[in-house]
């Protein structure tokens, strides 16, 4: 009876090319074999139906050449070529409210406020608890009135946004967003709110970080 029987090596290279930002940490240099072959050790494992020394992990991942980006890589990449506009609105409040039976009317009497505004920013977040609202800050001596008796949780004043455009296509890969962030979170900006749609994506910052922010994206965009 034949069985198709795979090394420790190609089991290990399967893996990896499976999870393509390994293969980018590894292109990089910044990622330790010993802490990879523990983290892929169990998936090695159930490749091969049988224990598999570490050592020996440690050893497959040297000799695997990550020397050129994995599909993924190449087409998020491509991808970054390709965003759009990047618009940047300051001035900017947040306001997070507990759900509540009244909230939907609280939101009109909003919507009936900024409805004549031209140009004004804002964003409405709803999730299962609560509702972020992002808001032009004209309008911050207002707010107590318009929802007056709803749970307050949070509140943030000083903010800026980013609003990126994005192709078409983004909907389709997955680790655009990754990429994004984390260039983001490696110069320590740090991201209070996300809002997206279908082809763009808000990130809401404190004011000190938007010019780092709009820099590290500019740099992104036309270094990729």
């Amino acid at each position: 009876m034949y069985f198709n029987m795979i090394t420790i090596s190609q089991a290990v290279e399967n893996i990896i090319n499976s999870k393509p930002f390994i293969i980018e940490a590894l292109n990089d240099g910044i990622i330790n074999y010993s802490s990879l072959a523990k983290f892929i050790k169990i998936d090695v494992e159930k490749s091969l139906n049988k224990e598999v020394n570490e050592g020996a992990i440690v050893m497959s991942i040297r000799r695997f050449e990550a020397n050129k980006p994995s599909e993924i890589s190449y087409k998020v990449d491509s991808l970054i070529t390709k965003l759009g506009d990047i618009v940047v609105r300051s001035n900017l409040v947040d306001y997070t409210f507990r759900n509540s039976d009244t909230m939907i009317k609280k939101q009109l009497s909003l919507f009936r406020l900024i409805g004549e505004r031209r140009g004004f920013f804002y964003t409405i977040s709803q999730g299962v608890y609560e509702t972020t609202f992002v808001l032009s800050d004209v309008i911050k001596d207002e707010i107590p009135s318009i929802f007056e008796g709803e749970k307050l949780i949070s509140s943030s004043y000083g903010l800026s946004s980013i609003t990126i455009k994005l192709p078409t296509e983004n909907t389709d890969q997955p680790g655009l967003y990754y990429y994004i962030f984390r260039k983001l979170a490696w110069e320590g900006i740090n991201i209070l709110e996300v809002v997206s749609t279908s082809n763009e994506f808000t990130i809401i910052l404190n004011d000190k970080d938007i010019d780092s922010a709009f820099s590290v994206i500019k740099k992104m965009k036309d270094k990729a």
